[in-house]
């Protein structure tokens, strides 16, 4: 296994952590009010918002290892939405909406979850 294949696949470890976190976080909200209730509720806003910050810097670090080969051939994910809202996090942060984040939680962090995992298997 080579040494990029290596690095591809810890990126790939630490993002299926990040999902893993974020995924525990929010098991508590159950609507996007939910997370302006409390002081408690608004830290597990922003670090789940820091955790997709983290997940899209290590997609944009996988691009460059791969040289763009290897998150296309999973079409089924939004690739570029989900690095261009790493931008958003860390450039606008006062921005951060969290309906969108709720959204991103509830229907599109399980898909990520599946094909990261896949991802790790067939590199493996």
């Amino acid at each position: 296994m080579s040494d990029k294949t290596l690095m591809v696949l810890s990126t790939l470890e630490d993002i299926d952590m990040s999902i893993d976190m974020i995924v525990y976080r929010f098991k508590a909200i159950k609507t996007v009010d939910n997370f302006l209730v409390s002081a408690e509720n608004i830290e597990k806003m922003d670090s789940i918002a820091m955790r997709l910050l983290a997940i899209g810097e290590g997609l944009k670090n996988i691009d460059k290892l791969t040289d763009n080969k290897l998150l296309v051939q999973y079409p089924s994910i939004e690739w570029k939405n989900i690095k261009g809202l790493r931008d958003v996090l860390s450039h606008h942060y006062f921005d951060i909406n969290a309906e969108i984040l709720f959204d991103i939680c509830s229907t599109k962090v399980g898909e990520l979850s599946r094909v990261i995992k896949q991802m790790k298997k067939d590199l493996q």
